[in-house]
């Protein structure tokens, strides 16, 4: 793929400047990046790509007095994100139904959708046009697959379970696992059936080794446009938001609730039947114990507002000296009060 530096201007509506006739080949970080490439910097990494070998950067507008051919965006970032697609070759795969995998004859295919060699497709499922199927992946009985999404290798899809349009599902993730749930007696433990199902909706992305567990009746929900991380575990009957971001090994137990857009890091963990309120940011490793309200920044455990939980941190730090003070403290009022008897 060959572009000029002034096609990839207009194609992402930036401002020039340099040679508009400047060829470019290929798109990629800023060390990487030879002499018939393109990159990008933001803040703090400006004058890192000064010193690049690039053909040229892409750069947030006002950067001034840059030495190297450039094109101005707003959003640097998500303007090289539609670079990559552009400079990166499709994969080759093969049209219709390999003949190794597996479709059930009451399995309806949609025109356009692929399914590769060892993909299994069980009675009654439902594939959506230009789908794609990997190896290995398996769609259980009565699920949906919509059009446009894609199962890499190993995923599983269980009955019943609906993926939405244009959907993205690594290796390995498995839709509509059994929730957990159990009665105990006399220290038995006895299996509460799980006999609902998962429910992505449009445009989300699930990593890795992802489980999402079925409900135990009705559907746990991931809204439209979530993305989640790889090793992320959503429990039975959680409705998760649109638009959240679920960084990787994060683990939401069952029936929570998430408004739009929250952002949970790595590692946070939450108890169950809680509602965690819309536009609101976790930081890793936060411990989520009850409900919480829209528009939040927080961290630690029990969770607490990020600010009080950096100055509890910067605190701890003094922790080794105050205890060394503390007891320079008490032996002088000792010897004051042992002095002071003997007066």
């Amino acid at each position: 793929m060959k572009k000029t530096l002034g096609e990839i201007a207009r194609f992402l509506g930036g401002r020039l400047a340099g040679d508009e006739n400047i060829t470019v080949t290929g798109a990629t970080n800023i060390e990487a990046a030879g002499a018939s490439d393109i990159t990008f910097a933001a803040p703090p990494h400006i004058e890192e790509a000064k010193a690049s070998k690039a053909a040229a950067v892409i750069l947030p507008e006002g950067v001034q007095d840059f030495p190297l051919p450039a094109v101005h965006v707003k959003e640097p970032r998500a303007a090289f994100a539609k670079l990559l697609e552009i400079f990166t070759p499709p994969l080759l795969l093969p049209d219709g139904v390999s003949p190794q995998a597996f479709v059930a004859k009451t399995a309806a295919i949609a025109a356009g959708a692929r399914i590769l060699p060892f993909a299994v497709v069980d009675a009654h499922a439902k594939i959506g046009a230009d789908a794609v199927l990997y190896p290995h992946v398996y769609v259980g009985q009565y699920a949906e697959v919509g059009a446009g999404s894609v199962l890499h290798a190993g995923v599983t899809v269980r009955e019943r379970c609906r993926i939405g349009r244009r959907c993205v599902l690594h290796a390995n993730a498995v839709v509509g696992s059994d929730g957990f749930g159990f009665t105990t007696a006399s220290g038995v433990h006895t299996k509460v059936p799980q006999v609902g199902n998962v429910v992505l909706e449009d445009d989300v992305e699930i990593g890795a080794h992802v489980g999402i567990d079925r409900a135990t009746t009705g559907s746990t929900v991931i809204g439209h446009g979530t993305k989640i991380d790889n090793l992320v575990h959503i429990g039975h009957n959680c409705k998760i938001g649109p638009n959240n971001l679920i960084v990787a090994q994060t683990g939401i137990s069952g029936s929570t609730t998430t408004g739009p857009n929250v952002t949970f890091g790595g590692q946070v963990g939450t108890v169950g039947h809680i509602h965690i309120g819309g536009n609101s940011v976790y930081a890793a490793r936060s411990g989520i114990i009850g409900d919480m309200p829209d528009g939040v920044f927080c961290a630690g455990f029990p969770v607490q507002s990020h600010q009080e939980w950096l100055r509890m941190q910067a605190a701890m730090k003094r922790l080794p000296e105050m205890v060394k003070k503390i007891k320079r403290l008490e032996k002088a009022l000792a010897q004051a009060n042992e002095k002071e008897t003997k007066e």
